[in-house]
């Protein structure tokens, strides 16, 4: 990659990098090397993908939103379809923290920093819900599974606003609303392993919202414009998917959302 020891470059070696084992336990190595200060961070670097990213497994295939299978909760193999599709979710979450630190040049580094810790936060939750759902008796890439997180991802790659904006506050943020009401399952269903997980994961995804807030609304206050009608003229221009509730409020409030922005999505 031209730069063994420089965090940006390895983010991007690990985003293109398709073993999820491979990837989620070097996201997390990384994090340790960074916080032992043994990485450079090139912060003006003009980097470019050489290899297709993000690198994937061969499994799971990858299907429409509304083609993924919804399955009862009273079944190991339902609760495991759930499990999987939480999997999934979070191994994207790994790829989406890596690219928002290898391509966006320019930014502080508090900035990088914030979405390693991202990363590896992600992997940890990635690799608590696979190992649960070997203990269910199934394995990750046995469902099917949707891209529409990625695919956000994608539309944001020119736009480091947007990218805060949609990604973060939007796309994840819709987990702070829906964490809850899937852990209630699990636990009725008799699964407090995995509501434990969840409880876990609720816990760090309110921090990994507040960074996207803090990003976005540092950049509005660089580019002198106000971070609601922002927010709201973003969505128009890159199609954001429309937040249904009931929403998650008091973790939204603690993800640092403003009273005008939760005013303005509970109007929708």
């Amino acid at each position: 990659m031209g730069a063994p020891n420089e965090l940006r470059h390895l983010a991007l070696a690990y985003l293109a990098e398709p073993d999820p084992e491979l990837k989620s336990s070097a996201v997390n190595q990384l994090n340790i090397y960074w916080q032992q200060g043994l990485l450079a961070l090139d912060v003006a670097a003009k980097l470019h993908a050489d290899l297709a990213i993000p690198g994937r497994p061969i499994k799971p295939l990858l299907v429409p939103p509304l083609q993924v299978k919804r399955r009862a909760m009273n079944s190991v193999s339902g609760r495991a379809a759930l499990i999987h599709a939480l999997c999934h979710i979070e191994l994207n979450a790994i790829n989406l923290a890596l690219d928002a630190i290898w391509r966006f040049d320019g930014m502080p580094t508090d900035y990088y920093a914030d979405w390693l810790k991202v990363a590896s936060e992600e992997a940890t939750h990635y690799n608590l819900l696979k190992d649960h759902l070997h203990y269910l008796g199934f394995a990750y890439g046995e469902f099917d599974a949707h891209d529409s997180l990625w695919e956000m991802v994608d539309k944001t790659k020119y736009d480091v606003l947007a990218r805060m904006a949609l990604v973060p506050r939007t796309m994840e943020a819709r987990g702070l609303d829906a964490l809850p009401a899937l852990r209630a399952k699990l636990a009725q269903a008799g699964d407090e392993l995995a509501a434990a997980i969840l409880d876990i994961t609720l816990r760090d995804e309110v921090g990994h919202v507040a960074i996207g807030n803090r990003w976005f609304n540092y950049l509005c206050q660089q580019q002198g414009v106000a971070p609601l009608p922002t927010f709201e003229a973003l969505c128009v221009t890159y199609v954001a998917p429309k937040l249904r509730g009931p929403f998650n409020l008091a973790a939204r409030r603690e993800a640092g959302f403003t009273e005008a922005e939760l005013t303005a999505l509970s109007a929708e």
